[in-house]
C-alpha cells in the first residue's frame, strides 16, 4: 500500500501573485547573500514559498530554487496531487528507479556550476534529503536558511497579517470562553475540551490548550490534567489554533474567589514588564533589549530569578519562528516582523503569572494584535 501522502495550504489556486513575488524577493536575496541554489524540503519553508508542503514519507522531496530555474523533485505517485497548488515544474521518479536520475535532471534545469556552488539548505528537511542533494554537489559551501527564506519569511506582509489579526480576534473569545466555564470543581482538561470545542465550532484547528490551576502555574510547560478547581485558586490560560493558514497564542490569568495571597502584586509587575518591553520594541532595536526591558522590571521588584524563559518568539506560518526575543539575540528587529511578549513569573506551589501578546513591529513601534485586556479575570 502506498504510504499517506498530506498537503497543507492556504491558497487552492496555482501560484498566486504573492508567491511570485516571494520567489522574485528569495533571488533578489540570492543576489545579495552571494547564493547560488536554494533547497527547500517538505516545510513550512516550502509551503510559504511555493503554496505547497507535501508530507509523507521517506520520499525525497525538494524545490530547487536558482537564478533561472526553480522546480521540484517530486515523487512520481505524488505529482497529480501536487498540481493543484502550484504550477512550478516537477521532475517525478518512480520507486522502481530511484531520485538520482530525476535529480540530476533538475540540478541541470537550474544552470549551476555543480563544482562551486553556495548552497542553502532547508535545516527543517530530513537529513537523508539533504544528504543526497550534497553528495550531487561536490565541495558545495553550504548553509541554512537565516539570511534568504527565513529573513525575508521574518516580514509579513498584507495578506499575513490580515490572517494573523484574524486569528488573534478568534482567540480572544476562545480565550474568554474558557473562563466563562470556570467554576469550582472543573478539572484543567474540562476547560481546555470547552476551549477546544470553540475553536472547531468557529472553523479553527486546536494547536494547544494549556490550562494550569493553582500551583500548576508555576510550570511554564504545565500539561493539562485532571487537576480540580478550587476557590481561591488562580487561574493560567495559554491557548492557539490555526485560523486562515496562520496560528495564535496568547496566555491570560485570572481566579476564582479571592485572589491568592500576592497574585494582585506580582499581575501588575508582569503586566508593567509586558508595556516595558511593548515601549522598546522599535524598527533598529536589538532583540535582547526587548528581553533586557521586560527583564529589568522583575528583577528590580525583586523576582529576576521567577522570570524562568525567554521574552519572546517569532510567529508566522510555525507558532515559533525567529526572530527569538532573548537576552542573547543579536538579531535586529524590524518592520513588519511578528514575536510574542511574554514575561512571567513562576512561584513554586502557589500560582504563575505569565501575560503573552502578538504583536507586529510598525515604524513607530509595535502593535498588538490582541484586543482582550490583560487585567485579571475574575470568577
Amino acid at each position: 500500500m502506498a504510504a499517506s501522502f498530506f498537503v497543507f495550504v492556504i491558497s487552492g489556486s496555482p501560484m498566486p501573485t504573492s508567491y511570485e513575488t516571494r520567489l522574485t524577493n528569495l533571488r533578489q536575496r540570492m543576489r545579495d547573500t552571494g547564493t547560488d541554489l536554494v533547497a527547500i524540503g517538505p516545510s513550512s519553508h516550502m509551503l510559504w514559498l511555493a503554496n505547497l508542503s507535501p508530507h509523507g514519507d521517506e520520499r525525497p522531496v525538494l524545490l530547487l530554487v536558482s537564478q533561472k530555474f526553480a522546480g521540484f523533485l517530486m515523487p512520481a505517485l505524488n505529482v497529480d496531487s501536487s498540481r493543484q497548488h502550484t504550477d512550478l515544474p516537477m521532475f517525478p521518479w518512480a520507486d522502481a528507479d530511484g531520485p538520482d536520475a530525476a535529480l540530476d535532471q533538475l540540478l541541470s534545469a537550474c544552470e549551476i556550476d555543480r563544482s562551486d556552488v553556495s548552497v542553502v539548505i532547508d535545516e527543517t528537511m530530513r537529513a537523508d534529503f539533504a544528504l543526497l542533494l550534497l553528495d550531487a554537489l561536490p565541495g558545495a559551501r553550504r548553509t541554512f536558511t537565516d539570511e534568504t527564506v527565513s529573513y525575508l519569511r521574518a516580514r509579513k506582509d498584507g495578506d499575513e497579517y490580515d490572517a494573523l489579526k484574524a486569528s488573534a480576534l478568534l482567540n480572544d473569545r476562545a480565550m474568554q470562553a474558557g473562563f466563562d466555564a470556570l467554576r469550582p470543581g472543573i478539572t484543567e482538561r474540562e476547560i481546555a475540551e470547552a476551549i477546544r470545542a470553540f475553536y472547531k465550532a468557529n472553523g479553527a484547528v486546536p494547536m494547544f490548550t494549556s490550562v494550569c490551576f493553582s500551583g500548576n502555574g508555576a510550570f511554564p510547560h504545565h500539561h493539562t490534567g485532571e487537576t480540580q478547581l478550587k476557590s481561591g485558586d488562580a487561574v493560567l490560560i495559554d491557548i492557539g489554533a490555526r485560523y486562515m493558514g496562520y496560528p495564535s497564542d496568547m496566555t491570560r490569568v485570572g481566579h476564582v474567589g479571592a485572589a491568592p495571597e500576592k497574585f494582585t502584586e506580582i499581575h501588575a509587575i508582569v503586566d508593567a514588564a509586558v508595556n516595558a518591553a511593548l515601549d522598546a520594541a522599535k524598527p533598529g532595536v536589538p532583540a535582547r533589549d526587548v528581553d533586557k526591558a521586560a527583564r529589568d522590571v522583575i528583577a528590580q521588584a525583586g523576582y529576576g530569578d521567577r522570570f524562568l524563559h525567554r521574552t519572546g518568539h517569532g510567529l508566522g506560518l510555525d507558532i515559533h519562528e525567529p526572530p527569538y526575543i532573548t537576552g542573547t539575540s543579536e538579531v535586529v528587529l524590524q518592520e513588519g516582523m511578528v514575536f510574542s511578549i511574554e514575561p512571567g513569573i513562576y512561584l513554586p506551589d502557589h500560582f504563575g503569572i505569565r501575560l503573552e501578546e502578538i504583536v507586529i513591529l510598525r515604524a513607530d513601534g509595535a502593535e498588538v494584535l490582541s484586543e482582550l485586556p490583560r487585567s485579571a479575570f475574575v470568577r
